[in-house]
């Protein structure tokens, strides 16, 4: 039997609030501090504006909500809450490192005895830095499960940002020298040359953490 339009009409609306729930749900799950932030029941809401707004363009929703930091910085309701931005900017960056493409490490024996004045690193495809307004990387921190309250930074910070081999993505805070050697380095710039955009900051304990990390990989030859 041909289905009513009455049934059609029950079928479409089930399928949109089933849709927008899982939209809403796969939100929630890439800004988790963003929810946690602002509550389940605010974050709902918003998430229907925004979805209102920003309607996925893929069924592949781990793709969708480039937006939202930059609908959050122009959300009138939370003007005075410029962080919740940054934010939202490192939690997507930790998406983003996390679906990367994956690229073989750096051997260990590649760093020993090499000319730093030669020797050019490349960055894994999953590292990520992004330099903020607010002291967003330490609320960030605050607002992990477990974590204990702590007076923030003043000003701004710069999120590190990567993807470890058991697909941990961990965010810490960089200096502007730690961030200087880092876009060296991405440029193509030899180790003694980046280094030396990092002064007054020795970029040797990030280098060694990234390298442990597996966030170093060959230098990749310019098109």
């Amino acid at each position: 039997r041909a289905p009513t339009p009455e049934g059609l009409a029950r079928r479409f609306a089930v399928y949109r609030n089933t849709a927008a729930v899982t939209r809403a749900r796969a939100l929630a799950q890439r800004f988790a501090v963003i929810e946690r932030l602002l509550g389940a029941e605010f974050f709902a809401a918003l998430a229907a504006e925004f979805i209102a707004r920003h309607p996925p363009q893929s069924p592949v929703l781990h793709e969708w909500g480039a937006e939202f930091p930059m609908f959050l910085k122009h959300f009138l309701p939370l003007a005075g809450y410029p962080y919740l931005a940054d934010v939202a900017r490192i939690d997507w960056a930790r998406g983003e490192a996390f679906h990367a493409p994956d690229a073989a490490a750096l051997a260990p024996a590649r760093l020993a005895g090499a000319d730093p004045e030669t020797l050019r690193l490349g960055l894994h495809p999953a590292l990520r830095w992004l330099a903020l307004d607010t002291p967003a990387v330490a609320i960030w921190a605050q607002n992990q499960p477990g974590a204990a309250p702590a007076a923030l930074p003043p000003g701004g910070q710069i999120a590190l940002i990567w993807r470890r081999a058991n697909f941990s993505v961990p965010v810490r805070a960089i200096t502007a020298g730690e961030a200087g050697f880092l876009a060296a380095l991405a440029a193509g710039a030899p180790l003694a040359a980046a280094a030396a955009r990092a002064l007054p900051t020795d970029p040797t304990a990030l280098l060694l953490e990234l390298h442990l990390g597996g966030a170093l990989i060959e230098s990749q030859p310019p098109c």
